[in-house]
C-alpha cells in the first residue's frame, strides 16, 4: 500500500503564495509530500506592476510567470480554479466548477484534501459602500483588469487624436483616480509617461497635454504611508506633470462618466479608477466558519495560524495579524506578504517535526513610490541605514527597481532569478516602450 503523503495546499498564487510553494517544493519535493497551489489564473504578475501594465509601459506577457511551468520546475502541483468552501472537520476544500471562456464546464465541483492549508487569496478594493463604484469604476486588482484599462485608454487616446486631426482642438482624455495611496499616485504618473510617448507610436497630435488626470484622496494628504515632506514632494511632482491633486476630497457617488464629491463638486471622466483601501473578498464571509474581521480578512494569531484551526494559515492582504503591543494590524503590503510567507514556511516545517512554532515579527523596511521615469520618493528603514533615511531621485529609483529583482529571486531562486534580471535589462533596450495591443 502506497504511503500517504503529507498534503499542503496553498490557495492563491500571489507574491506570498508563489514564494511559499517554491520553498516547500524545493525542500520536500514529491516523495513524501504533495504540495498543491490553487489559483483562478494561469499566470502570475507581481501586483505592484499592474499600474505599468494598465498604462502600457509594461508588457505583462514578458514578465508573467506561468504556474504550470513553475510547478514542474519546483516540484509542486498547480490546479487552476477557485476556492468555494472549507470543511475544517473533514480537512477538505471544495473547488468551484471550472468554466472556460465560452461558458462550458471543464471540471465540475470537486474536493481536495489537506493536512495543512494556507489561504493567500489577496484582497480586493474597498468601495466603502459608495454607490456606483462597482458599476462604473475600474479596478487594478489583477492583470485582466489592467489589460481592460489599457485597451480602453488606448481607444480614448485614438479618438482624441482623431478629433484633433478633424478640427476639434479641445478634445481631451479625462481620467479620475480615486485613492491617493501608492497605486493611485503611481498610476497617475505612469499615465503621463505613456502619453508623452504615444506621438512616437503613431498618434501624430496626441501627447501629455491632451491628458487630464484628477487624483482624489479622502484623507488630509496623499501617500499617508510616507512622511509629510515626502508626500508633499510627490504632490508637487504630480502637479508639475499636470495632475489635479485634490486632498481631503471624499467621493460620495459615482455615475457613468461622473464622480460626485462631498463638497458638492463633480469630476467628469472618460475612465474612473478606484484605488482606495483593501479588504478581503466578499465570498470569504460564507466560505467557512473561520473568524473574520469587519473587512472580511482572516484573523490570525502571531504564528499566522487562524484563530479556530491550527492547520489553517493565512497570509497577505486576506489576513489580519495584530501583533502583541501593536495598535494596528500588519499593513497589507508586498513586504508583509513576503515576510509572512517566510514564517509560514518555517512554521510548516516546525509543525511537521513537532517543534514549537515561531511568532511573526514584522520588519518595516520603508516605503518607496515610483513616479514613473520622472522621480521616485520614499524612506528606507532598518539596520542598513541606521534607522530611517529619506530618499528620492536616482537612488530611490535604484532601490525601487531592486524590490522587483528581489521578488524574482524569491519565486525563481538565485540562478534563474539573476538570469531573468539580466534578460530584463536586454528587453528594456530591444522591446518597444509601450504595449499598444
Amino acid at each position: 500500500m502506497a504511503e500517504r503523503k503529507t498534503q499542503i495546499v496553498v490557495v492563491g498564487g500571489g507574491a506570498g503564495g508563489l514564494e511559499l510553494v517554491r520553498r516547500l517544493g524545493a525542500r520536500y519535493g514529491r516523495k513524501r509530500h504533495d504540495i498543491i497551489l490553487i489559483d483562478r489564473n494561469l499566470t502570475h504578475i507581481w501586483k505592484p506592476l499592474l499600474h505599468e501594465v494598465a498604462a502600457g509601459s509594461l508588457d505583462a506577457n514578458l514578465d508573467e510567470v506561468g504556474y504550470g511551468g513553475h510547478a514542474a520546475r519546483w516540484g509542486y502541483r498547480f490546479f487552476n480554479g477557485s476556492l468555494e468552501s472549507i470543511d475544517r472537520e473533514a480537512r477538505t476544500i471544495t473547488m468551484a466548477p471550472l468554466v472556460d471562456a465560452e461558458g462550458f464546464e471543464v471540471i465540475g465541483r470537486h474536493s481536495i484534501r489537506y493536512d495543512y492549508l494556507v489561504v493567500a487569496v489577496g484582497g480586493i478594493s474597498n468601495d466603502f459602500g459608495v454607490p456606483g463604484v462597482r458599476e462604473h469604476a475600474l479596478f487594478l486588482e489583477q492583470r485582466s483588469q489592467a489589460d481592460r484599462f489599457r485597451q480602453r485608454l488606448l481607444s480614448l487616446c485614438l479618438r482624441a487624436n482623431h478629433q484633433h486631426q478633424t478640427g476639434n482642438p479641445d478634445a481631451r482624455v479625462k481620467i479620475a483616480i480615486v485613492g491617493g495611496g501608492a497605486t493611485g499616485v503611481e498610476l497617475a504618473a505612469e499615465l503621463y509617461n505613456a502619453a508623452k510617448a504615444l506621438r512616437t507610436y503613431g498618434l501624430e497630435v496626441f501627447d501629455d497635454t491632451k491628458l487630464e488626470v484628477t487624483l482624489l484622496e479622502a484623507g488630509p494628504r496623499i501617500l499617508p504611508q510616507l512622511d509629510a515632506p515626502l508626500a508633499e514632494t510627490a504632490k508637487q511632482q504630480l502637479t508639475k506633470l499636470g495632475v489635479d491633486v485634490r486632498d481631503a476630497t471624499q467621493v460620495t457617488r459615482i455615475d457613468a462618466g461622473l464622480v460626485h464629491t462631498a463638497d458638492g463638486a463633480t469630476v467628469e471622466a472618460d475612465l474612473i479608477v478606484w484605488a482606495a483601501g483593501v479588504k478581503g473578498a466578499d465570498e470569504l464571509a460564507t466560505m467557512s466558519d473561520l473568524e473574520l474581521n469587519r473587512l472580511n480578512q482572516f484573523i490570525v494569531r502571531p504564528t499566522l495560524q487562524t484563530t479556530r484551526d491550527d492547520r489553517i494559515y493565512a497570509l497577505g492582504d486576506c489576513a489580519s495579524c495584530l501583533l502583541p503591543g501593536a495598535e494596528r494590524p500588519v499593513p497589507p503590503r508586498a513586504q508583509s506578504a513576503h515576510q509572512m510567507a517566510s514564517l509560514i514556511f518555517e512554521n510548516l516545517v516546525r509543525a511537521q517535526e513537532g517543534r514549537p512554532l515561531k511568532d511573526f515579527s514584522y520588519h518595516d523596511h520603508g516605503s518607496l513610490v515610483s513616479l514613473s521615469r520622472f522621480s521616485t520618493v520614499g524612506s528606507l528603514m532598518g539596520n542598513l541605514v541606521g534607522g530611517r533615511m529619506f530618499v528620492e531621485g536616482t537612488i530611490a529609483r535604484m532601490v525601487y527597481l531592486s524590490l522587483y529583482r528581489m521578488h524574482l529571486i524569491a519565486i525563481h531562486g538565485w540562478v534563474k532569478g539573476v538570469a531573468l534580471i539580466l534578460i530584463g535589462h536586454v528587453n528594456q533596450i530591444v522591446r518597444p516602450r509601450l504595449k499598444l495591443h
